[in-house]
């Protein structure tokens, strides 16, 4: 069993910059890939990067990669999410997942967050 809890949203200008954390409990996250989805208000979540076991391969999609990271620290029971140059765009909310088999897809995890706000103002 594997509990998320997302943190670091806010309102921020177009250009500016956030981390979002996500502290994972349970024995099994280090076995666990990690991903963010977000989902804008009357869109469906959409995948926004992820940390892959055992590899370590992270992917981005294309609308953020070269802007956000993921990163995650193992001994912290933490994964982030740094967003840099952030635009209107990026406006929604953030969620962080875990599963064991997971890919860029939200149905092949697990494991959610509640969920964090970021909203980017131009």
């Amino acid at each position: 069993q594997v509990q998320l809890v997302e943190s670091g949203g806010g309102l921020v200008q177009a250009g500016g910059s956030l981390r979002l954390s996500c502290a994972a409990s349970g024995r099994t996250f280090s076995s666990a890939t990690m991903g963010w989805f977000r989902q804008a208000a009357g869109k469906e979540r959409e995948f926004v990067a992820v940390w892959q076991r055992p590899s370590g391969r992270t992917t981005y999609a294309d609308s953020v990669k070269g802007r956000f990271t993921i990163s995650r620290t193992v001994a912290k029971n933490t994964v982030y999410l740094q967003m840099n140059s952030l635009k209107p765009e990026d406006t929604a909310v953030y969620y962080c997942a875990a599963g064991y088999y997971a890919t860029t897809s939200p149905h092949s995890y697990n494991y959610w967050g509640q969920g964090t706000q970021v909203t980017v103002s131009s």
